[in-house]
């Protein structure tokens, strides 16, 4: 009974939290506020979940490998290029910024809440992490701009495992009293932790690569080398100094993302499939182990800190870490309101609040409940303010789609002058200096250069982008397009235009496993574009209401016209052929191909 108890527990946190990570993204909501709620009705509001008594020993293991994992895949997502175009700002962010935080946290708990030295120090410490689990999806929500995402993703990804590994070393040194002086037994363990998970995660990293290029490892056992490579580095580094795990992974996340891997695509997403489920797994986990009870320990001074910590702290160390650096004022804002905490930062309270209230300190009873209260705090706040925030500063697209047309040519012109005009954003991508000169005389914006060229995703800015149309002369070229921005894009949003059938006996169309969502329906061919342009076509924007609908304009069209898209009264873009749910928009302009008499 208790194997099959254990069993439908399992299964019923997998199948709530993949559950709730698909409402977020359907409803534009924080998943984690969701998990949040779960993991509170699943645990102590129904007792369903006990994670103490279901999980018992192996509770630590599980939270401690998961948190490994998750830094691992923050890891990944951090490219040297943005390191050095932005150095000076992160060096402060995960330095200056961390001492300062650090300080703040632990003196103002010790004397407003009365929280003796050691737990006021680990709070200290925990407040350190901006969780990248959280951080990372909430860029995405906002479309914002390449740096200020950038220096959050590298402050949230270093800082994790800087802020658990302090942790680790001060309750080490009040458990052990291995040294008489606090500061350096923290920085000789930190030293120590440094250099175990440099020659760790980047010794086992190039290993990896360099195994890799060289064909020594297959296909279908990439994925799999890669997770135990992890567990590896994780339980090395642990065994010389506790905890220095998390920084180990995390490097050897870097390193791999550095390496110019052919197959880096396919593991990157391999372990984002793996980072979900383990976030909504354990975030509802260590929610479900909080007790109702403990929440109402919070006082006035315990919130009052909090209030300190988002409103004041923050914004107060930005700013003292960033003076005399280029970033401007907008920016410095932006990051200044933009940290939530996430699921380190409740692993590692989860962790050690236990023992440090069988150990009798002081306000160790507060210590979950201040960081738990602080984490559901700030993922609201922050969750629901940045895409807001972000457009007022002008850090983000105020425009829900962008268009990037793949292919210059008179036609293609055209099509990207009338979304314009219709104020719908785009950008104009050929290899050929030539083909953009009559975009850019128009003011159409234009890039110049290979769009799958590892040196574009540096200098070329695609956060507004939500969808990518492939429009070049060489069908083969526009699925290779189509296939690699899918994952990003998400595959209903690439779509590539349609080539006729040269001899029905002989296919000679990509499988349609790898190519874009046909553009302008299955009937309409390249060759229709480029011959009804010649002859003097031309694309017409309709503007529709109440009184004339969608209906009504299609009912009024030439019969030889050919649908392009419909714009919401919100922005949106549908390109034809429309789904389902499209039309059913509240609709404002119909573009249209149409013969030069119209």
């Amino acid at each position: 009974m208790l194997h099959q108890h254990l069993t439908e527990i399992m299964a019923s946190i997998l199948i709530v939290g993949i559950a709730l990570q698909w409402i977020g993204w359907r409803f534009k909501i924080p998943a984690l506020i969701l998990l949040i709620i779960a993991g509170f009705i699943m645990g102590p509001i129904t007792g369903w979940i006990n994670p103490k008594e279901d999980f018992g020993g192996l509770l630590h293991p599980i939270v401690s490998l998961s948190v490994a994992i998750i830094l691992f895949e923050g890891g990944l997502n951090l490219k040297w290029h943005e390191f050095k175009q932005n150095s000076q700002v992160i060096n402060r962010l995960i330095t200056w910024n961390v001492v300062a935080t650090f300080s703040l946290g632990a003196i103002s708990s010790y004397y407003l809440v009365g929280l003796s030295m050691p737990v006021a120090l680990i709070f200290g410490a925990i407040i350190i992490v901006t969780g990248p689990t959280v951080i990372v999806p909430l860029l995405k929500q906002a479309n914002l701009s390449r740096r200020p995402a950038a220096l959050l993703r590298w402050e949230g990804i270093i800082n994790d495992p800087v802020g658990a590994l302090l942790v680790v070393l001060i309750y080490s040194y009040y458990m052990l009293s291995q040294s008489n002086t606090l500061v350096i037994n923290i920085i000789i363990g930190l030293g120590l932790s440094l250099v175990v998970s440099l020659i760790l995660g980047v010794g086992v990293g190039f290993i990896i690569a360099k195994a890799f290029k060289k064909g020594k490892v297959p296909e279908h056992l990439k994925s799999p080398l890669i997770l135990i490579s992890i567990l590896l580095v994780y339980t090395l580094a642990n065994l010389v100094q506790n905890e220095a795990g998390l920084m180990a992974t995390t490097i050897l996340g870097i390193t791999l993302a550095n390496q110019k891997l052919n197959s880096l695509g396919e593991l990157r997403r391999f372990k984002e499939y793996v980072t979900i489920l383990l976030v909504s797994s354990i975030f509802i986990i260590l929610t479900a182990e909080i007790e109702l009870e403990t929440l109402q320990r919070l006082g006035w001074q315990s919130w009052l800190l909090l209030f300190l910590i988002i409103f004041v702290f923050r914004p107060l160390t930005i700013y003292l870490s960033t003076i005399r650096t280029d970033i401007d004022s907008h920016e410095r804002l932006l990051i200044s309101w933009i940290a939530p905490r996430g699921i380190v930062a409740a692993a590692v309270a989860g962790l050690f609040s236990p023992q440090l209230i069988e150990k009798g300190y002081a306000g160790a009873e507060l210590l979950l409940p201040l960081v738990f209260a602080l984490i559901i705090l700030t993922v609201i706040l922050h969750g629901l303010s940045i895409g807001w925030l972000a457009k007022k500063l002008d850090l983000a697209s105020s425009h829900p789609d962008g268009l990037m047309l793949i292919g210059a040519s008179a036609w293609s012109i055209a099509l990207a002058n009338e979304l314009q005009r219709n104020e719908i954003p785009v950008l104009l991508v050929d290899k050929n200096w030539e083909n953009l000169k009559p975009a850019r005389m128009q003011n159409i914006p234009t890039f110049y250069g290979e769009i799958l060229a590892e040196r574009t995703e540096e200098v070329l800015e695609l956060s507004y982008i939500t969808k990518l149309l492939a429009l070049t002369a060489n069908k083969s070229y526009n699925t290779l397009v189509c296939s690699h921005f899918a994952p990003e894009l998400g595959h209903n949003n690439v779509y590539e235009i349609g080539w006729e059938q040269v001899n029905e006996n002989e296919n000679k169309l990509p499988s349609e496993a790898i190519r874009g969502d046909s553009l302008f329906g299955s009937e309409v061919f390249y060759s229709d574009f480029i011959s009804n342009f010649n002859k003097g076509w031309k694309f017409q924007t309709t503007l529709l209401s109440e009184e004339f609908t969608y209906e009504n304009a299609i009912s009024k069209k030439a019969e030889d016209s050919l649908v392009i898209a419909v714009i919401t009264k919100t922005e949106h873009i549908f390109l034809y052929p429309f789904k389902e749910d499209e039309l059913d928009k509240d609709l404002k302009n119909l573009i249209l191909f149409v013969p030069q008499e119209i």
